[in-house]
């Protein structure tokens, strides 16, 4: 198996903060596109324990309420328990990790909340050759969806993984499906998208390209669904069910989000690990919603594992 060079290394640095910088601008065009003006503020940061990394950040838009798209690259003294659970020939092992992760929380309810991360880790022992995998994803969470948003979403997915062979993309919205669920709610979290970790099954060319595609499939993917959305009337009901539905993308990313508990246990920057939240959320006693409502539609139909791109959308 190849492994990664210092140089190598350099090369998926540069390239997430180059992603980072796009998603970036591409959100903040969506947000005066809506009659906003608000912008990604940066916040360079360093770690004591080595490494460090750029949060941008935009809050209370006209179209984004919040959004973060975060760079890390940090130094690992030794790896905490959520790494090495599943790794345990890792434990004690010193290491290094690099990614961009974002979600962005739109005020519109017919936007989606959306959500997406690529990543890589290396750890190695001394006299060893080193360990690494690449891993990531993205997924959509909407409140008020429609079967075409949805099937898009899905297509590009499909699309990004096919030259990675004609199973990828199968397995890897499997593997998001299974992921987002919320076990003591017994529904998953969104529609999902993609998710995989551990990613070293090719060469790490391959795997690089492939964490690429899925970087830059996020923005291409969720553009046109801004695009759709974000300029349609909305009640103050749907704001609170908004709100209401918020609450559950809290309790995942708290409760059994990896990412989350990884940084946290890692001493990561609390600050960075966190802006995940949204600024506002209701954990409001569960209504009863209407049989026929959109609302009830949302967890009967929506919130599903389904084959999306089998659905005939005129």
């Amino acid at each position: 198996m190849q492994h990664p060079t210092s140089a190598d290394i350099q090369r998926v640095r540069e390239f997430l903060l180059d992603l980072q910088a796009r998603i970036c601008a591409g959100l903040e065009q969506q947000e005066q596109a809506g009659g906003g003006n608000a912008k990604f503020i940066i916040d360079d940061w360093q770690r004591h324990e080595g490494g460090g990394g750029r949060s941008r950040i935009l809050q209370e838009g006209v179209v984004i309420e919040k959004g973060g798209v975060m760079f890390s690259h940090i130094d690992i003294a030794q790896l905490p328990p959520s790494a090495t659970e599943r790794h345990p020939e890792l434990a004690g092992t010193q290491a290094q990790a690099l990614g961009v992760s974002l979600v962005i929380h739109p005020k519109n309810p017919n936007v989606p909340t959306s959500h997406a991360n690529v990543r890589l880790f290396v750890a190695q022992k001394e006299g060893q050759k080193p360990i690494w995998w690449f891993g990531g994803g993205f997924d959509l969470t909407p409140f008020y969806a429609n079967d075409e948003d949805c099937t898009a979403w899905h297509q590009k997915a499909h699309d990004l993984c096919e030259p990675f062979g004609d199973d990828v993309y199968d397995r890897h919205k499997k593997w998001c499906d299974d992921y987002f669920y919320l076990k003591h709610r017994d529904e998953q979290r969104g529609i999902g998208g993609l998710f995989f970790d551990d990613l070293n099954e090719w060469d790490f060319e391959t795997c690089f390209k492939y964490i690429q595609a899925v970087g830059n499939g996020y923005l291409e993917a969720i553009l046109p669904i801004f695009q759709k959305n974000q300029d349609k009337p909305y009640t103050d009901e749907q704001r609170e069910f908004q709100l209401y539905r918020r609450g559950r993308y809290v309790e995942f990313n708290l409760i059994y989000d990896r990412g989350t508990i990884f940084g946290l246990q890692s001493g990561g920057r609390t600050e960075s690990i966190l802006v995940s939240l949204p600024n506002l959320v209701s954990w409001a006693y569960r209504k009863e919603w209407d049989e026929h409502s959109a609302e009830k539609r949302l967890t009967d139909y929506y919130l599903k594992p389904r084959n999306w791109l089998s659905l005939n959308i005129q």
